[in-house]
């Protein structure tokens, strides 16, 4: 009978202290990273997390000065060389978010964002929240690079070397200075406020977090929120240059707001190109009169097929694909030009 009463006793003892002792419960807050968020889930770790220890001097600063400038400083305090002559991971992509709504590729939403921000309209995906994405030099960019982007389409440290190295015309990144790069990269990643989760979505996500839910399910909802490949089109520039893209009737208004954020960004004072633009009526018909050639000045073939690294001109204008650049917006973009060359 003692055992009995001192069995019930204790047993009594600790459902008393079950309610007395506060249980830990997650909660969520913007700026919760994603990335823990998927694995707290359970969901498969990203394979691209910095080796911190293999590379002794990797830093989140000098991954940002590599990003920013193309140079750093190396363990004992001498600057680099530059990783490029021709260009910095800037050029052609953003470091902050550029879309409304990270879950699809809307050129004009992106042009309307980065135009409100103040930011660039460029050719390249932006490099914010690139640490939560699991493809690269995806789609058409085969087309392009052919068997180099076999290595990088599903790791971020091969194409971070096969942009350094064929997209920015420079030299590849040492050890050190590639963890560097992915630390910094990792400092941009998406938080959940990037996701715009709605009241009753964020719940959920913390009843499964807290067991009290479907973990597969809110892993599947949260990377509903963002894409994660850049998806790349290709497309060739119309039949007829004189023509156009004959469905679509031109808007200067917008087009000039790509001409601001998108043309200038490289071609004012000649900041990574040989070919100069500004705001005279001597540039604007310049590329009018070449809209409907085949040459590197026409307006359409720049715009889709890019131009090539030259000897002695190793800087190149990358191509715009049908998910960075409308065939809407090339339009625009011509009708501002015409209406200004006049």
């Amino acid at each position: 009978m003692k055992s009995i009463f001192y069995s019930f006793s204790i047993l009594g003892f600790v459902l008393i202290l079950s309610f007395l002792i506060p249980t830990h419960r997650i909660t969520l807050s913007d700026q919760d990273a994603v990335a823990e968020v998927l694995e707290k889930l359970g969901d498969e770790p990203l394979p691209h997390k910095v080796d911190s220890n293999a590379n002794q001097y990797a830093s989140l600063e000098r991954g940002r000065d590599l990003v920013l400038y193309g140079i750093t400083t190396d363990a004992f305090g001498q600057k680099t060389s530059k990783q490029s002559k021709h260009f910095v991971c800037t050029s052609c992509h953003n470091i902050q978010r550029e879309d409304p709504d990270l879950s699809v590729a809307d050129p004009q939403a992106r042009l309307e964002y980065v135009t409100e921000k103040g930011l660039p309209f460029l050719q390249g995906t932006a490099l914010y929240g690139a640490v939560n994405r699991t493809s690269f030099y995806n789609d058409d960019y085969v087309k392009k690079y052919g068997d180099l982007v076999e290595k990088a389409k599903n790791n971020l440290r091969q194409a971070i070397q096969l942009c350094a190295v064929e997209c920015s015309q420079g030299r590849a990144l040492e050890a050190w200075e590639l963890e560097s790069v992915l630390t910094y990269l990792w400092s941009i990643q998406l938080k959940l406020e990037d996701l715009h989760l709605e009241e009753e979505e964020r719940k959920a996500i913390e009843e499964a977090l807290n067991n009290e839910g479907d973990k597969e399910e809110m892993i599947a909802l949260i990377k509903s929120k963002y894409l994660q490949a850049s998806p790349a089109t290709f497309i060739a520039p119309p039949e007829n240059r004189q023509e156009g893209n004959v469905d679509y009737e031109g808007n200067a208004a917008n087009g000039a707001l790509i001409y601001k954020s998108s043309c200038l960004h490289c071609h004012e004072n000649k900041r990574y190109s040989f070919y100069k633009l500004d705001d005279s009526q001597f540039s604007f018909r310049h590329l009018d009169k070449n809209i409907s050639k085949y040459t590197r000045y026409s307006l359409y073939q720049v715009a889709r097929w890019g131009t090539s690294p030259m000897n002695g001109k190793r800087a190149y204008m990358p191509n715009y694909t049908l998910e960075k650049m409308s065939l809407q917006q090339i339009e625009d973009l011509r009708a501002y030009i015409e209406e200004m060359a006049k």
